[in-house]
């Protein structure tokens, strides 16, 4: 019986269920860390020293519907996806287009923007953190704001599915 903790102990150390999810960090920080390359306009650029652009935008609208705080990390292409797969950062947000090669390494919202279909790359194995963005992306989506920020920032509205040529 004196072994049962240390066996308790071992165990939840190598249990998938004792793994942290992504959505848990995120919470107990009370921040969304999002990545960025802060040089591609209209998406994501500095202007007067501040960070602005339409992924900026959608960056605080989806963490305000997480109800948590946004913290932008700007960085360069090198660092982006693997600071993601590190942990370093919780999100890319950064014009990533969808592609099977990606998607071996990370796992995705649903597309904020087609064709070709734009996502929010963040790491493996979380599907309550997937859960959580895709649900407050589909508010953000369903009352007209992704809409709005499009048009704005660039100047069509591609957060639906664009309509094939027959």
């Amino acid at each position: 019986m004196r072994f049962l903790p240390g066996l308790l102990l071992l165990l939840s150390q190598v249990s998938p269920l004792a793994h942290a999810e992504l959505i848990d960090d995120v919470f107990d920080r009370g921040e969304l860390r999002i990545a960025l390359e802060a040089n591609t306009p209209p998406f994501n650029f500095k202007e007067d020293g501040k960070l602005v652009g339409f992924e900026v935008e959608l960056g605080e609208l989806l963490a305000k519907e997480m109800d948590v705080r946004t913290s932008f990390l700007t960085t360069d292409d090198t660092d982006l996806l693997s600071g993601v797969e590190s942990g370093k950062y919780d999100v890319a947000i950064n014009h990533i287009a969808l592609t099977a090669e990606l998607q071996d390494r990370f796992d995705f919202s649903e597309p904020y923007r087609q064709a070709p279909d734009l996502v929010i790359a963040f790491q493996k194995g979380n599907p309550a953190f997937k859960t959580s963005l895709d649900k407050a992306l589909q508010r953000v989506k369903a009352d007209g704001r992704l809409k709005a920020l499009s048009n704005k920032w660039l100047e069509e509205d591609r957060s639906k599915p664009v309509a094939k040529a027959e």
